[in-house]
């Protein structure tokens, strides 16, 4: 007989649109949300929430226990892109910008995690994204160079 395999793994990844551009406008950013929580159930993960703002995004998830977050990431990123190129017409191209955060969540914070996603532009209307950005790594003690963060702008 071979054993199981018993996970639980929570995961918060945020990642921002290139440039920081706002192009997840009204109302082409509900139909994206719902195409990125569609990638993660086709990758055998659990969507539990993606949300975010015209410039960033949060997507909360059950990691599956045989997948990499570096794949989940870039699987996201590839496709949405496509899918946004391909179904709305922008100014300009659609890319996210290099990198990501991805924190972990226990069982007994996966609703505090949710509601947060959810009040994206509520939380925006009092907090930057760099402010939030920052916030959270030092929240979770993650060392950083500021070198290496997203761009952030003058007005974050």
């Amino acid at each position: 007989m071979k054993p199981g395999v018993y996970t639980q793994l929570f995961i918060q990844l945020v990642f921002a649109v290139k440039n920081r551009k706002c192009q997840l406008e009204e109302p082409i950013k509900n139909d994206v949300f719902r195409y990125i929580s569609g990638i993660l159930t086709e990758k055998k993960q659990k969507s539990i929430i993606v949300g975010g703002c015209r410039d960033h995004i949060h997507v909360f998830f059950g990691l599956h226990h045989t997948t990499c977050i570096s794949e989940v990431v870039e699987e996201i990123k590839k496709s949405s892109s496509i899918f946004i190129n391909s179904n709305f017409r922008l100014n300009e191209n659609f890319h996210w910008q290099n990198g990501y955060g991805a924190f972990s969540y226990s069982k007994s914070h996966v609703k505090n995690g949710y509601n947060y996603i959810l009040n994206q532009e509520e939380h925006h209307k009092t907090k930057t994204f760099k402010s939030e950005y920052i916030s959270m790594l030092e929240e979770y003690e993650i060392k950083y160079d500021n070198r290496f963060l997203f761009d952030f702008f003058e007005n974050d």
